[in-house]
């Protein structure tokens, strides 16, 4: 399926909490409670898709007639998960493709275009996190390469990390 990654506009934030809102859902209907907390956001999660949002970092992911299909943030640094890191990485959050474009393999194709965008602009990794207790979601990514690195615990879980070379 053809899809384009469009910079979200700091006007379109609702639209990004609708999506997380509609994942945690989704999720709730398949007993996963990762997100439970996007029902209700508390105040440091709406900050931090503000701040995304103000550093031009989340996109929408839409088809070729604009229909949003989902979203992605990606950021230079991740200093709430990975910390301080001495390389040239790109960093994948909150990749969400609506429950209506689920089984289509476009959250594979996004990573896949990140990686390559990442490539050819000389990053060395993809690097991304996942709550520790959706093996499910573990297990996709491991099944694209992703090495599991290492565990963060933060006051709403304990995310595993993982990170991917990139050649």
């Amino acid at each position: 399926m053809i899809f384009n990654l469009r910079q979200g506009k700091l006007t379109e934030i609702d639209k990004a909490f609708f999506l997380l809102k509609s994942a945690s859902e989704t999720l709730g209907r398949k007993n996963i409670k990762q997100w439970n907390y996007w029902k209700n956001p508390p105040r440091e999660k709406i900050e931090w898709v503000k701040d995304g949002f103000l550093n031009n970092e989340f996109f929408f992911i839409e088809n070729n007639t604009q229909e949003i299909m989902g979203m992605v943030r990606i950021l230079e640094k991740d200093l709430i998960y990975w910390g301080e890191m001495n390389d040239k990485s790109k960093y994948i959050h909150s990749l969400i493709i609506s429950e209506k474009f689920s089984g289509k393999k476009i959250g594979n194709n996004v990573i896949k275009k990140i990686e390559i965008e990442a490539k050819n602009n000389k990053y060395d990794y993809l690097r991304l996190d996942c709550d520790s207790t959706n093996k499910k979601l573990c297990e996709y990514y491991e099944n694209q390469e992703f090495t599991l690195m290492g565990r963060k615990k933060l006051p709403l879980s304990i995310y595993n990390l993982y990170q991917k070379k990139i050649y």
